[in-house]
C-alpha cells in the first residue's frame, strides 16, 4: 500500500469527508449511532461547521488525494466534563484495512488528546466488531460495560462495547 498520511481534517475537507462518512453509514450501519439517512439530510455546509468547531478534532487517512479513514474527538462544552472527550467516527474503507492506518488514527488522536490535557477517552463499539474491540484494546481503551440493544437498524438490534483509555496512566 502506498505512503498513508495522517493529518487533521479542515473546512476545505468538508465534501470529501462528507462523502467518506456516508459511505461508511451506508455500508456499516451497525457500526455507527448516527444513520445515513439522517446524515445525508444535512446540509454539505453542516459538516464545514463540523469541522471547523474549536472544541472538535477530526483527522483522516490520505493515500494521494484520496480519504481512505478518519477518526474524530469530541469534547463537551460543560466544566465538569472537561477532563474527558469522546472518540467518534473511526472508519477505514475496507479496501485500505489490514495495514495500521486505524492503529496510526488511534495514535494521532490520542497523541493530540495528551496535548490538550485530556485525563480520559471513553469510546463506543458494536459489540460483534471483534476487530476494532481488538484494535482498541492494543491501544490501552478497556471495556466497562455492555449495553444491550444500544441500536436497531431495520429489525436488528446491537449492543454496544463501552470503553475507556486512562490518559493520566504512561
Amino acid at each position: 500500500m502506498a505512503d498513508v498520511l495522517i493529518r487533521p481534517l479542515v473546512a476545505a475537507d468538508a465534501a470529501s469527508y462528507r462523502a467518506f462518512r456516508l459511505r461508511g453509514l451506508r455500508e456499516h450501519p451497525e457500526a455507527f449511532t448516527s444513520s445515513y439517512e439522517e446524515d445525508s439530510q444535512k446540509p454539505p455546509e453542516a459538516m464545514e461547521t463540523r469541522l471547523s468547531s474549536q472544541k472538535n478534532r477530526f483527522w483522516g487517512a490520505f493515500r494521494g488525494n484520496e480519504l481512505c479513514g478518519a477518526i474524530g474527538l469530541e469534547r463537551e462544552g460543560r466544566a465538569k466534563v472537561q477532563h474527558r472527550a469522546k472518540v467518534v467516527g473511526m472508519y477505514v474503507a475496507p479496501e485500505a484495512t489490514g495495514h495500521g492506518i486505524g492503529a496510526q488514527l488511534l495514535q494521532a488522536l490520542v497523541a493530540h488528546s495528551r496535548t490538550q490535557g485530556l485525563e480520559s477517552l471513553v469510546l463506543t463499539v458494536t459489540d460483534n466488531n471483534e476487530a476494532a474491540r481488538r484494535l482498541y484494546e492494543r491501544c490501552g481503551f478497556r471495556s466497562f460495560g455492555i449495553e444491550p440493544r444500544a441500536i436497531k437498524v431495520g429489525t436488528q438490534y446491537y449492543g454496544k462495547n463501552h470503553m475507556v483509555l486512562d490518559l493520566t496512566q504512561a
